[in-house]
């Protein structure tokens, strides 16, 4: 019996939640009550914010700057994830081929999460070592929510592509390749202009920047994707209005992120 594709995973899961909704996990020790606090915190946001989530995304950064113990809480978090809702770790990594294949055992195989995020700066070797997973997915980083991205991503080339396009060539390969993971990209809100979404292949997107960062939807819903496109978001259930739940929170995010 083959797996199923990470795509079609997703695209289930969105289609029984209804929403977009990616609850990104950013766990910060300061604002809840120190390190040893953070487990019991991440089973609330987990517990409570599940059955809205059509993915969750813990980011690597906040819990390797917890030092051992974050890495430890991580990995136990991981091991009681529900098994319905994919798992995308955003790790962002980037190294030559052979180090690639480490991190790829690393999060695909010890870990078990369902896609991962890469920087593609170092190009298609550097991508390889991810592709041959069945069942997994991976995000390559293609127009980031941040100011910055216009310093590569959203440069224009002597033949009228923009940087991230190149990105694209990169999944594209991955594709005619008949590679087992699944390849979509990064595509943050702020800086995606009617422009550049049009020129944003029809592949699973995982989208940042919306409510804190200051994203609109609204060229997004514009641009008549079909495939199962993700928006996450993680300050505005854990960190805001703190006088609400975190189910009611998600369940806010939910709405507006619906299908």
């Amino acid at each position: 019996m083959s797996t199923m594709k990470y795509g079609e995973r997703l695209a289930q899961r969105i289609e029984t939640v209804g929403s977009r909704l990616c609850v990104g996990i950013d766990p910060r020790p300061e604002l809840s009550g120190g390190v040893e606090a953070i487990p019991e915190f991440l089973r609330k946001v987990v517990g409570e914010t599940w059955e809205y989530a059509a993915a969750f995304k813990p980011n690597m950064a906040y819990f390797e700057a917890m030092g051992l113990r974050g890495i430890e809480i991580l990995e136990e978090m991981l091991g009681e994830m529900p098994s319905e809702v994919p798992v995308i770790l955003d790790a962002k990594r980037s190294d030559i081929g052979e180090t690639q294949k480490y991190y790829a055992k690393s999060y695909f195989e010890n870990w078990n999460v369902d896609a991962v995020t890469l920087n593609p700066f170092l190009g298609y070797d550097s991508i390889e070592p991810f592709l041959d997973w069945e069942g997994k997915g991976i995000y390559l980083l293609a127009v980031t929510s941040n100011a910055g991205s216009a310093d590569f991503q959203r440069q224009k080339l002597a033949d009228g592509r923009y940087v991230f396009e190149l990105v694209q060539e990169l999944g594209k390969r991955a594709e005619q390749a008949k590679s087992a993971t699944d390849v979509g990209y990064v595509v943050g809100l702020t800086n995606a202009s009617e422009e550049l979404l049009s020129r944003i292949v029809d592949r699973p997107l995982l989208i940042p920047g919306l409510g804190a960062q200051g994203g609109d939807l609204a060229g997004l819903q514009a641009s008549n994707r079909t495939a199962p496109d993700t928006v996450n978001v993680s300050r505005g259930i854990t960190y805001k209005d703190m006088d609400l739940s975190f189910g009611q929170k998600a369940k806010a995010w939910a709405e507006k992120l619906a299908v």
